[in-house]
């Protein structure tokens, strides 16, 4: 006879809730859950331990009597709609997870070679001018207005760059990991920032626009320089309840279109739609932003600017969800997922023998050793 285990329906739906899984599709996979939910039936043992894998969610929790308390293990500024959001994904969660391991790991490697303190984190406070802040990061990144390339991606790619050089671990990824069906919501996070003197880390989620990945970069630069960690939204359409929310919002508008330029920029007789694709590329970010500083400028008046604003939201919105997901070269995006800093130092610590393969691979998202030696080559570790 199978074993059948004893589940409260309440942790059953949770989890289904937790995963951010579609109650119909899940019910496919598992016929019988319905009736488990309702207390109807008892999953058995293997039945349960599949449901846990589907919904990401370790098997002890649904053994429990009542669903964990779950927090975002870092300061959480999200906002929706002005309301403070409480309940992180599984997917959420996870993120963070493996990028505190990996900040963890590249923390102990940093004090073995004797790295010095990365210069920028806590560098200002929130009572540092917004001006005098954003003029330090564009200097202290070499990011000026003429400086980010002829794309957003070029722009974006730079900046990541620069932000590498100066000894933050900058990661990029539009799912968890290396497991492409659980792709990252961006109306849930847009990114974090992980502080540390020694290894500070940003985490932006690359399913995104790229646009707004420039803009969720310098926000989360900008908690760096604060020396704070943060999960945030970077969302310019709302007014952050949190000081230092509303500061990393500013310093970065500031950083990316500065509001001098936004002046001598903006033609009012030119249609609004065109006017912010115009400044959108020269400034390589996204309408929204440029929409906001023009706004910041006195240029568009509140009621106005709120119009626009959600009429171009819907615009991106739809343009996402249109959009197809492009692999690009392995070897190119898998660096940029994990931070191609954090690669090159994991890579030459395990070649050296100061760390096991099993760990390297893990951290890395790698199953054979063979795709191990190809990075390790296109890095140019080896």
């Amino acid at each position: 006879m199978p074993v059948r285990v004893e589940v409260r329906g309440r942790l059953l739906a949770w989890a289904r809730d937790r995963a951010r899984l579609d109650a119909a599709a899940l019910t496919r996979r598992f016929p019988y859950l319905p009736e488990w939910e309702r207390g109807e039936r008892s999953p058995t043992l293997k039945q349960l331990e599949a449901f846990a894998q589907a919904t990401h969610t370790p098997i002890g929790f649904l053994l429990l009597d009542d669903p964990p308390d779950e927090r975002v293990p870092i300061p959480d500024y999200r906002t929706m709609g002005g309301v403070e959001l409480t309940r992180p994904s599984a997917d959420l969660l996870d993120t963070i997870f493996q990028c505190q391991q990996r900040q963890e790991w590249y923390l102990e490697f940093a004090q073995v070679t004797r790295e010095d303190a990365v210069e920028l984190v806590g560098s200002l406070s929130v009572s540092t001018p917004v001006t005098e802040a954003a003029a330090m990061m564009r200097e202290s990144l070499s990011f000026g207005i003429d400086e980010r390339g002829p794309t957003w991606s070029d722009a974006l790619r730079l900046l990541m760059e620069r932000a590498e050089e100066c000894g933050v671990l900058v990661m990029v990824n539009g799912v968890v990991g290396s497991n492409t069906h659980r792709k990252l919501d961006p109306q849930e996070f847009r990114g974090f920032a992980l502080s540390d003197p020694l290894a500070p880390l940003v985490f932006i989620n690359g399913a995104d626009t790229k646009a707004a990945q420039i803009f969720t970069l310098a926000h989360e630069l900008a908690h760096l320089w604060l020396g704070e960690s943060a999960l945030s939204d970077a969302d310019l359409a709302a007014t952050p309840t949190v000081a230092t929310e509303r500061w990393c919002n500013r310093v970065a508008a500031e950083f990316l279109v500065p509001l001098t330029d936004i002046r001598t920029s903006f033609d009012a007789g030119s249609p609004l739609t065109q006017e912010l694709e115009r400044l959108a590329k020269r400034f390589k970010v996204s309408t929204l932003v440029v929409l906001r500083r023009v706004h910041d400028a006195g240029l568009l008046a509140w009621d106005e600017y709120r119009a626009a604003y959600q009429g171009e939201l819907e615009r991106i919105l739809a343009i996402l969800g249109d959009r197809e997901g492009s692999g690009g070269n392995y070897y190119n995006t898998q660096p940029v997922r994990v931070s191609k800093r954090f690669a090159r130092a994991l890579i030459a610590s395990t070649i050296e023998g100061q760390t096991l393969h099993r760990d390297a691979l893990q951290m890395l998202g790698f199953k054979k050793m063979a795709t191990f030696q190809e990075l390790a080559h296109r890095l140019g570790v080896t």
